[in-house]
Formats: C-alpha cells, sequence, structure tokens
C-alpha cells in the first residue's frame, strides 16, 4: 500500500467517524425527545462535540501532511474533498450542541407538545446522515443526492412549518416570548444542520463524476 493509498484509507475511516457522532447526537436528542427526559441532553451532546473537535484536528493535520507529498490526482481530489467538508462536519455538531441545549433549557418552561416539534426533522436529519455516510463510504452518487433532495423537499418544508408555528405562539402567547424564540432558533440551527450535510453531498458528487450536475 502506498503511502497515499494508506492515507485514504485513515481519512476515510476518520471522516466516517466524524459522521458517526453527527448521528449520536442527533440520536441523543430524538431519544431525550421520545422519552420526554431532557436532562444531561447537552452534557452529552457536548462531550461529542468535543470529540469532533479532536478529530477535526486530526484529519486536518493528515490532509496538510498528505499534501506535501506525492498523491495521484485521484488522491488529491479526495483530501481535498475532506479537507474542505471539515468544517461542515464541525458545524454540523455545532448545530446539534445548540439544538441540544436548547431542548434542555425549554423543557422545565413548556408543554411537551412544543418539544416534540422537533422530533420530524431531527428523524429527517438522522436519515440523511446515514445516506451520507453511506453515500461517502461506498462512493454512492445516488445516495449523496438522496440527501440533497431530502434537504430540498423535506427539511425546507419541516423548518418552515416549525417556524409558523413558533410565530404563532409569539402571537397568540405574547407572555411566552422566550419559548417561542427559542422554538424558532432550534428550527434554524436544524435547517442550518441539513445544509452543511448538503454541502458535503454535492462535494462527494463532484468527486465521484468530476463535476456537479444540476438537480432536475
Amino acid at each position: 500500500m502506498t503511502n497515499g493509498e494508506a492515507s485514504t484509507a485513515h481519512l476515510t475511516a476518520r471522516f466516517l467517524r466524524m459522521l458517526s457522532i453527527a448521528l449520536e447526537e442527533l440520536d441523543a436528542v430524538r431519544d431525550a425527545s421520545g422519552r420526554a427526559e431532557y436532562a444531561g441532553l447537552a452534557a452529552r451532546a457536548g462531550e461529542l462535540e468535543r470529540e469532533t473537535d479532536l478529530l477535526e484536528r486530526e484529519i486536518e493535520d493528515a490532509c496538510l501532511a498528505a499534501f506535501a507529498g506525492p498523491l495521484t490526482p485521484i488522491e488529491l481530489a479526495f483530501h481535498l474533498m475532506v479537507f474542505r467538508s471539515l468544517t461542515n462536519l464541525e458545524r454540523v455538531g455545532d448545530y446539534a450542541l445548540r439544538v441540544a441545549r436548547d431542548l434542555e433549557h425549554l423543557a422545565p418552561r413548556t408543554r411537551s407538545a412544543t418539544l416534540q416539534d422537533v422530533l420530524p426533522l431531527v428523524n429527517l436529519l438522522v436519515e440523511m446522515v446515514e445516506r451520507l455516510a453511506y453515500a461517502f463510504a461506498e462512493r454512492d452518487v445516488g445516495a449523496a443526492r438522496e440527501v440533497m433532495r431530502l434537504d430540498a423537499e423535506e427539511v425546507d418544508a419541516l423548518y418552515e412549518q416549525m417556524t409558523r408555528a413558533s410565530v404563532t405562539r409569539l402571537l397568540e402567547r405574547p407572555d411566552d416570548t422566550e419559548v417561542a424564540l427559542t422554538a424558532g432558533r432550534m428550527a434554524r440551527s436544524l435547517e442550518r444542520l441539513g445544509d452543511h450535510l448538503v454541502n458535503v453531498a454535492e462535494r462527494l458528487e463532484v468527486l465521484v463524476l468530476g463535476k456537479r450536475i444540476p438537480a432536475l
């Protein structure tokens, strides 16, 4: 195995670990919402986010070291794709942590229906992370494009639904401003999380095909 091949294999494993951490963060949010038990959610998400930060630095260092050595054009394209996607995955973790903190903060202050509003969007994002991990491991363009489709057709619709619900709460219960604004912030965090997954999926498509295919 050449140095480039070894570096590619190492980065693939570490990048997939970053995706699995994102999945664990979303699963923690989903589990807490499903059970309506939010104590400790932010602490757990924080632990996972710290691991993400360590992995980001490890992968960045590995990419920079690889750039200094001989790489084939395919290996170089892969390393560039991973390097450029690190910020996206780090931001995915940041947004998941924000949602965890907001949920735990809101739990004593609002009824369960408000907290449960996040579940459909979190479930969809879990599916997107799973598909993205498969797409990356298998270089599967179809799975990458499914991540893009889910974001465009379903995440955005659920985000708008959550935003409207937040505005409605604000108008109907002006004394409950904090709850309404925090719910709106959670919706925005989840929507942005999906955008970062799409950015990675788009780079993966370019890596495999050599170009971006416009959506129909």
